[in-house]
Formats: C-alpha cells, structure tokens, sequence
C-alpha cells in the first residue's frame, strides 16, 4: 500500500504507486499527477514514506516523549489530594463501587499516607513521592480527569496507547508518525524504549492495518537491563566481516529481487513494508551508532539523570536516550516504568520504591530539555493506564480505577503551572471537565498540529481514525 494512499490525504480508492504507473503507461498524464500531488503536499517517492509531511495547520509540538507508568500510579498518593479521605479514613465508601477489577468487598476510605505540599508561583500540590518533579511543578499541566473503560491492565494499556479497549488498532505514534513524517530520514519516526511485553506487548505500539513503515522500532524490552541493550540497537544492524560497500551489494541484490516481485502485483503493504524497513535499517548505521552513545554525555548530564545511582540509572538511560532521539528529530518516543505501579498490597513501600527511580530522571529531563532549547517544541507526557481507587484493597493496597485519575503534560504548547479537571471528592470519578482517552489523543493530535477528524485511513471499507467517532480537543490546556 503506497503512501498516496493515506486517506487523510487522497480521498478515492486506494492504488498503488506501481499500479498507477502501469495503468498510465508511465505517460504524462502520471507526471502530471505526481506533480500535482507533490504541490498538495504528497509524498510521492516510496523510497522514503517517512519524509516529513506538512500539518494540518502550525502545530505547537514537533515532537512527543511519553513516560508511561506500567501498572497504574495512584492519583490520590501523587497529583490529586483529597481532604475527605483524611477526615474519613476507615469509613465505608459512600456511593455504590463502580465495575472493579476485584471480587471482593469494596474497603473503607484510606488517606494518602504521604504529604502532599504546594510548591512554585502556581501553588499545585504534589505528593512527597516526587520531591524533584515538585521543582518542575510550574512547567506541568496536571490533568486530573482522565477516563478510560478498562478495568484490567490489558484494556487499559490498548486503549491508552491505541484508543480502542477490546480491538488491535494502530498506537497514538503511528498515527502522528503517519501524519507527519520525520525529520530525520536515518532514525525511525517512532521508537519505543524497553517497551513492556506483557498486557498486550506489542499491540500496545504496532501500526496494526497502516503500512508497517509506521511501526514503532523498539529498543530492547522490558525484561532486559539497559546495559544488556545499549550495543542493541546497531549490533543486530551489522553484519560482522563485511564492508559497508559489501552489505550494500547485498542489499541492492536482495531489494532487487524485491521490486521486481512487488512489480507483479498491484499492492503489496507487506513487501513495501519490508523494503522500507531494510533501507532505513541500513542507513541507520551512519546515524544510530552515535545517537545510542548515552556514555559520551558529561558527568553533570549523567548525574542529572541519576545515572550515578543504581536506583534511578534504569529510567534515567531512557529518560536521557530519549532526549539524545528528541534532539534528532525523532517524531515519537517512548520510554516505560514496566511493570511496577500495581499495588494491590504493599502500597507506601512499593510506590515509595518505584517513585524514586523515575522521580529524578522524570525532572532532569524536563530541566534538560529547557536547557537545550528542546522544551517550546517537545510535548512531555506523564501516565499509567489508569489510578487507582481512594479505597483499600486488604490491609494496604488499592484496586485499579479508570473512572478519575490524573497525567500530566509539559512543554509543547501546554499552559504550565496549570490544573485541569476534577475528580470528585474522595477522587473516585472525574466530574469536572472529563477528559476521556478519546480526548487525550484529540488533544495531543491538535498539539502536533493534526485535525484527528481528518487524520484517516481507509480500511477494510471503513474510515478509521485514532479517536474513532470521538473525541473533543481539550481548549482549555492549551498555551
């Protein structure tokens, strides 16, 4: 499938580049065409499907960076305090418990057992589990009225990175990236660091029916250390004993053969896909090598990630690759905490453990992006696939709720030091400007200067689009 067929942009029935050609016997009414079609804003070289493209209208974001919380923090022990839980703690809950993942009774109130302080010009509170990002806190836009639909961790994470909770559907970066293009033809527009392998793996960042040129790349896996992956990404490139000028006459040879089988048939996203993907795997060898050099940065850098300590190290090398893609023109990067926010029990030492691996490279990242003149143009977003509920489950944990929990935002064309949103008053569901996860998307779509409702692709006879038949953008956010 070729990329004059992206929906959003030719609205007839898809062809293929070489089916076109054919058709028109290469004559000038095809030139005429590509002419045309380039003036639009059409890519028409399938050398390159991830040229950059121009967006629907000035976006206030090149380029996003998700920290995503595997798990699900709880919002009422981090970004969103709740006084009726300290003055009720231990009573029952007082409305009737929504859909739970857990069989059992709902618990009584439990308070935070952090303190939670107000820090910065804005005032917004947030919870000692992260005393770094508390320094940050005028740069961030907490939302604190997400809503989602899935009560288990499977659904949750597709519909948070996919919008759809029960059907495999193209992740929120393959879709910008199919939007947009990226900048650097070397690197992937979308790359995944130590992606998570469980509650859906893969699915959670696959380009699904889009052609497979908008695959996320990932960088290892959740199971492995970064020390274990940092030659990862450019060894598995490398074909040991050749030269440069050898592995390119394996590869014209092999594309070759690839083309003159691609020009059999009238379309093949598969093929196309992979010839795609075998190009961009060779150039990456000039780029990549340098980019994944995280050891190169100065000890202040390093430390500022906390890669001096072996708590913070894990999340901080991501935190800090990302920043190295982000400054590459990377389109879309990712980097997950995997999987260690779900506390059904050992609540106060399990998110206490996992706070402080993320809390110091989280801030040194914000601090490093403004520093290098990245933060105007770089959409940070913070998020697990849901919170948690402001009842205990046992002794000392919290079951899953997607009905009001809080992410935040950062740079990119959001108001900083800003509060959006509200839960209700023991912080069980959003009652004040909900921001469904159709909203999310519509959001950050707009952000990267992307109309969600235009930005489609036609599919098994039907439109698709990321927000499906949903979706508002959320004004008030934004700068």
């Amino acid at each position: 499938m070729d990329w004059m067929q992206r929906k959003y942009y030719v609205k007839q029935e898809p062809m293929s580049r070489r089916g076109l050609l054919r058709a028109a016997a290469c004559g000038f009414g095809s030139i005429g065409l590509a002419s045309l079609l380039d003036a639009a804003g059409v890519n028409t070289d399938p050398a390159n499907p991830l040229a950059p493209r121009k967006p629907h209208f000035e976006p206030k974001a090149k380029r996003v960076i998700f920290l995503f919380m595997h798990g699900g923090p709880s919002s009422v022990d981090t970004f969103d305090p709740k006084e009726r839980l300290t003055r009720d703690h231990g009573k029952p809950l007082p409305i009737k418990r929504p859909l739970a993942f857990a069989d059992e009774p709902a618990g009584p109130l439990m308070k935070s057992p952090w303190e939670f302080k107000q820090s910065g010009q804005s005032g917004i509170p947030v919870s000692d589990l992260f005393p770094h990002v508390r320094e940050c806190v005028d740069d961030l836009c907490v939302i604190r009225s997400m809503v989602g639909e899935g009560v288990d961790h499977g659904a949750a994470l597709l519909q948070t990175f996919t919008g759809s909770s029960t059907f495999v559907r193209p992740s929120m970066g393959s879709w910008v990236v199919y939007g947009l293009g990226t900048e650097n033809k070397d690197l992937p527009g979308y790359i995944t660091i130590k992606p998570t392998l469980s509650h859906g793996g893969a699915k959670n960042f696959s380009c699904a029916f889009l052609p497979g040129a908008f695959q996320a790349t990932p960088i290892g896996n959740s199971g492995l250390k970064a020390k274990d992956i940092q030659g990862e990404p450019i060894e598995y490139l490398l074909r040991k004993g050749f030269s440069p000028e050898q592995q390119r006459f394996e590869l014209d040879m092999l594309q070759n053969i690839n083309r003159r089988h691609a020009a059999l048939r009238t379309s093949d996203p598969e093929l196309e896909a992979r010839i795609q993907a075998f190009e961009l795997a060779f150039r990456m060898q000039s780029e990549a090598p340098e980019a994944f050099r995280v050891e190169e940065e100065s000890e202040a850098t390093k430390k500022l990630y906390g890669l001096d300590d072996p708590a913070t190290y894990e999340f901080g090398w991501q935190c800090l690759l990302a920043r190295r893609l982000a400054e590459r023109d990377v389109r879309c990067i990712q980097c997950t905490h995997s999987y260690k926010w779900d506390q059904h029990a050992q609540l106060f030492v399990k998110h206490n453990e996992n706070a402080k691996e993320v809390d110091k490279p989280i801030a040194g990242l914000l601090k490093d992006l403004k520093a290098r003149g990245l933060w105007k143009d770089t959409l940070v977003i913070w998020a697990g696939e849901f919170g948690r509920t402001p009842v205990s489950q046992g002794s000392d944990g919290r079951d899953h709720n997607p009905y009001g929990y809080t992410i935040w935002m950062a740079g990119g064309g959001v108001k900083p030091g800003f509060i959006y949103g509200a839960t209700d008053e023991i912080g069980y569901h959003a009652v004040e400007d909900r921001m469904h996860i159709h909203d999310f998307h519509a959001t950050v779509l707009h952000l990267m200067g992307l109309d969600h409702e235009k930005l489609t692709f036609r599919y098994s006879g039907r439109d698709f689009r990321l927000t499906d038949v949903a979706g508002v953008v959320a004004g008030k956010i934004i700068a």
